[in-house]
């Protein structure tokens, strides 16, 4: 489980040490830098499958993702007595993404190419990884690390190797380096990196895959499109809690049940419904209930990750909905770590209500994104590796 993450210089996200526990939910107006949080994990996420780089990419590159704000923002700036001024910067460019767990941690550093060596001068590079064994970075603790094209890894004799000395500055250690032998650690690490799941606005419009029939396999995972939602639910209820599906659709829609009708192998939900005479295909469904079948089926999978986040799931969503939302993410929360990103109050409460929860509520101050009552003091301990 991991209890720290952190990013410096993306987007608003100027010095952000988060605490992790179980269940966390981050909340926050529009403009708080929720969705920067939420993108900074996807990119964490995409270290492992060696495709951060490409996403920064996809951005407009670091000019276009680093924090646009001062270097420094001093005490006569924050208390309004001075206006705010661009300083000269007397550091590298440098965006830095990390996170923690008990046993292992990680962290990146990515910034610009030197001037007149490529063509792609937007794209940034990877400078700087390590990974520590505990929940923060010292030297006594590094098993592995990465500064340019240099890779190393520790043995348990505390002598050090290079694993190699020609890694590209687009690559990460975690995805080039596999030697079961000699950096067992990092797989460990990379493979646990690429068991964590997201979901982002699942579509519920009228051409949403979920609302055709398709072909139906064993699902254990639905789907980032949706398109499997009948075969998810047909996998809960063969080997996955069929009666948390069953109390998650009544709960929802009292007296309502859901089954898959299967023709020559094509899979279809039918959703039968008090008073109705015939029950209602996938494309018929309001788009607030579809969705609240695709949230069921992402959340009940017999497939638990060890990390699940969430973005805005309350889209769509009817308030009378949000109690049964929220009972759904706390089942969850008994199998995988869950990180919650939403800016709705009424699930907030909700969530509240149904479990243990650790609320975080981001604001703003002068561009910068805080969690709000977080002192110095109060924040995680946190080191980057320096380059």
């Amino acid at each position: 489980m991991l209890s720290t993450v952190a990013v410096e210089n993306y987007r608003s996200l100027r010095q952000l040490v988060l605490p992790l526990r179980r269940l966390n939910v981050i909340t926050g107006p529009n403009g708080s830098g929720k969705s920067n949080l939420y993108r900074s994990l996807r990119l964490l996420a995409d270290s492992a499958r060696n495709g951060a780089v490409a996403a920064l990419a996809r951005e407009g590159g670091l000019s276009s993702t680093m924090w646009a704000g001062p270097a420094v923002v001093g005490k006569a700036v924050r208390q309004g007595r001075q206006p705010v001024q661009g300083t000269v910067r007397t550091q590298s460019v440098s965006l830095k993404l990390g996170f923690a767990a008990a046993d292992f941690g990680y962290a990146m550093d990515l910034g610009l190419p030197v001037a007149g060596r490529t063509a792609f001068g937007l794209d940034p590079e990877i400078k700087v990884e390590a990974v520590w064994v505990g929940p923060v970075w010292r030297k006594a603790t590094v098993i592995a690390d990465r500064g340019g094209p240099i890779a190393r890894v520790c043995d348990g004799d505390g002598n050090w190797h290079i694993m190699t000395d020609a890694l590209r500055p687009f690559d990460s250690m975690l995805s080039e380096l596999a030697d079961p032998i000699r950096a067992p650690e990092l797989i460990q690490l990379r493979e646990r990196i690429r068991g964590w799941r997201f979901y982002d606005h699942l579509r519920t419009d009228t051409d949403a895959p979920a609302r055709q029939s398709r072909i139906g396999t064993r699902t254990t995972v639905l789907g980032h499109d949706g398109a499997d939602l009948a075969a998810a639910l047909q996998t809960i209820r063969e080997i996955g809690d069929a009666a948390a599906l069953d109390e998650a659709i009544d709960s929802a829609f009292p007296g309502t049940r859901v089954d898959v009708e299967n023709t020559n192998g094509r899979f279809e939900l039918a959703l039968h419904q008090p008073g109705m005479l015939r029950p209602l295909a996938a494309a018929e469904l309001s788009d607030g209930t579809l969705r609240y079948l695709l949230w069921t089926a992402a959340l009940l999978t017999p497939r638990p990750p060890q990390l699940l986040v969430l973005n805005e799931p309350e889209t769509s969503l009817h308030p009378d909905l949000l109690p049964a939302l929220a009972a759904l993410i706390a089942t969850a929360a008994e199998n995988s770590q869950l990180i919650v990103v939403t800016h709705s109050e009424a699930l907030v409460a909700a969530l509240q209500e149904a479990a243990d929860v650790h609320t975080m509520r981001l604001t703003k101050e002068l561009g910068e994104t805080r969690i709000e009552g977080q002192g110095v003091l109060d924040q995680p301990p946190w080191h980057w590796p320096p380059r």
